[in-house]
C-alpha cells in the first residue's frame, strides 16, 4: 500500500514439548527478514496451544500519504512490476520433483519481496498496487474487479527467462512427460505458466499514469483499459475468466 516497514506484531501458540531451538530459529528467521527493512519486532503475545498457532501482523508508515489501494487504476494507466515472476513456483516444482538447492528453490523456500519499492511506487503516483502472492493473473484479477477496469497484458513483456524454461526442460526429463490429455505441454509452456500464474514470489505489481518515468527494476507489462464489457485481466485477446489462474484460498 506504499508504507515503509516499521514493525511487526507476533503472536506465537506453541505445545509445552516444542524444542527452544524451534523457536529460536523462528525468532532468528524474523529478525533477520525484519533486517532487510530497517524494521523490527516490537511486541505481540505467546499462549499455550496443541499445536504451533503463528500470527504476524506488519505496521508501516504511509509518511502522511494516501494509501496505495487495489481500487485506484484507470483506463489509459501503465502496468508494471518490480521483482521477479514465476520463480518461487519452479522452485516449488522442483522441490516436489526432488531437487532440493539452486536459486529457483531458495526463491521458493526464502523470496526476498522488494519491500523499498513498495514507497517507491507511491511516490511515482502509483494508482493501485498488489504484492504477487497467489499469482500474476490472480492478483491483476483482484486489482482489475476493484477498479472496474480491464488490465491487458503484453505477452511479448511476459517472455520467460531462460533459467525458468531450462528448469522445465529438467522436470520434463525427470517426469518423463508434461502433457495432457490431447494438449501436451512444452517447457516453454510450463515456464510461461510459471510466469502467468505462480505466486509466492511477492513481488509488486503495479499501475502508474501513462507518461510515468519508472525505475529499471520496474517493467512495464501491459496497459489498463475500460471494461468492455467486464472487469477483468486479458492475454493475448483472450479474457482470463476460467478457474486455474492462480492459488485459490477458497477453492474446493
Amino acid at each position: 500500500m506504499g508504507a515503509t516497514p516499521t514493525a511487526l506484531l507476533v503472536a506465537l501458540a506453541a505445545p509445552p514439548d516444542l524444542p527452544v531451538g524451534w523457536a529460536r530459529e523462528l525468532a532468528q528467521g524474523l529478525a533477520a527478514e525484519c533486517a532487510r527493512t530497517g524494521a523490527s519486532v516490537i511486541g505481540g503475545d505467546t499462549a499455550r496451544a496443541d499445536s504451533v498457532l503463528l500470527a504476524v501482523t506488519g505496521l508501516g508508515d504511509l509518511g502522511g500519504r494516501a494509501p496505495v489501494l487495489r481500487s485506484g487504476a484507470a483506463p489509459g494507466d501503465l502496468v508494471a512490476v518490480a521483482g521477479p515472476l514465476g520463480h518461487a513456483a519452479a522452485g516449488l516444482a522442483l522441490l516436489t520433483a526432488g531437487v532440493s538447492t539452486g536459486p529457483l528453490v531458495t526463491a521458493q523456500r526464502r523470496p526476498a519481496p522488494p519491500y523499498a519499492a513498495g514507497p517507491e511506487a507511491a511516490a511515482l503516483g502509483a494508482t493501485a498496487m498488489i504484492d504477487v502472492s497467489d499469482g500474476l493473473l490472480a492478483d491483476l484479477g483482484h486489482v482489475a474487479d476493484a477498479s472496474g477496469v480491464q488490465i491487458r497484458l503484453d505477452p511479448s513483456a511476459l517472455v520467460p527467462e531462460e533459467g525458468l524454461t531450462a528448469a522445465a526442460r529438467d522436470l520434463s526429463e525427470r517426469t518423463g512427460s508434461m502433457s495432457r490429455p490431447a494438449s501436451p505441454l512444452t517447457p516453454a509452456d510450463v515456464a510461461r505458466g510459471w510466469v502467468l500464474t505462480g505466486g509466492e514470489d511477492h513481488s509488486l505489481v503495479a499501475t502508474f499514469p501513462a507518461g510515468t518515468a519508472l525505475p529499471s527494476h520496474w517493467r512495464v507489462i501491459g496497459a489498463v483499459a475500460a471494461a468492455d464489457p467486464h472487469p477483468g485481466v486479458v492475454v493475448d485477446g483472450q479474457p482470463m475468466t476460467s478457474g486455474g489462474l492462480g492459488w485459490d484460498h477458497f477453492a474446493s
